[in-house]
């Protein structure tokens, strides 16, 4: 019985945004933020262990391979996925 009344209070609540231009910079954003967080924590002993990508990239991801280009995107979304719910909520977006 609580349970049903609990699941019911979170299916009440619209947790998901409509896409907007705005949400689409907002994530645009984290990622890049969170790219240039990795290449900073990342250690150089560290960095590019992993398989290169078959392009050619700029100068900035000397060293970035597949695997921390995924992780630094993953967090990106993460931390994007944070920003965007929280905005919405507080109604500025």
């Amino acid at each position: 019985m609580i349970y049903s009344s609990l699941i019911f209070a979170i299916q009440s609540q619209s947790f998901s945004v409509e896409w907007s231009p705005k949400v689409a910079i907002i994530m645009i954003t984290c990622n890049l933020v969170a790219i240039v967080i990795g290449y900073y924590a990342i250690s150089k002993e560290n960095r590019g262990q992993g398989p290169d990508f078959p392009i050619s990239l700029p100068a900035i991801f000397t060293g970035f391979g597949i695997p921390e280009l995924l992780a630094t995107a993953s967090f990106g979304h993460i931390l994007g996925t944070g920003i965007i719910l929280g905005l919405a909520s507080a109604g500025m977006l």
